[in-house]
């Protein structure tokens, strides 16, 4: 299945798009991708200090294992399935992002299978890694320490934000938030 969606919502930029093309029959439908999706987003926007020109838009892909895994060697180096990649479409030199922000690709089997081994809820666990990717979006990094706690520190934030728990913490909250 390879149907294409878009969509733009509350709380984002303005003119902003969300390309959203789900390859993998396990991934939830499209309008609950969105919906995900424009969360996450919009959470971001509010909280992280991003910039993007009107009518930008970013390109989500809902995927399996196997096709990220290729991604991830032919991209990466990497022969193995990771749970995202982001590839950015903007310039990193300049101080606004756009109108092509980038491609975001998530794998479900990755994703579902840490939300398990975590004990946390998949679409909590989905948000974090689309508030991640739109992150390196926008040339944010964790290569480096103090990039990594800047990045991570952000993400923090925007999930608190959204009352989800942090994903950096060793004690994960249950799914029901306790």
């Amino acid at each position: 299945m390879n149907r294409q969606v878009e969509g733009s919502g509350p709380g984002l930029p303005a003119d902003f798009q969300i390309d959203v093309a789900r390859e993998f029959d396990l991934w939830p439908e499209e309008s609950e991708l969105l919906k995900v999706a424009n969360t996450a987003i919009a959470a971001a926007f509010r909280v992280a200090p991003l910039d993007v020109v009107s009518g930008t838009e970013v390109s989500l892909v809902f995927t399996c294992d196997d096709a990220i895994q290729r991604l991830n060697g032919q991209w990466r180096g990497k022969d193995k399935p990771t749970n995202v990649l982001s590839f950015p479409g903007s310039d990193p030199d300049e101080d606004t992002y756009g109108p092509l922000l980038g491609d975001i690709i998530l794998a479900y089997e990755t994703i579902a299978r840490e939300a398990g081994e975590l004990d946390i809820d998949f679409s909590n666990h989905l948000t974090h890694l689309l508030v991640h990717g739109i992150l390196h979006l926008f040339d944010y990094d964790h290569q480096e320490e103090d990039e990594a706690e800047l990045m991570e520190g952000l993400e923090r934030q925007i999930l608190a934000s959204l009352d989800i728990a942090d994903p950096y913490t060793d004690e994960p909250l249950s799914p029901d938030g306790d």
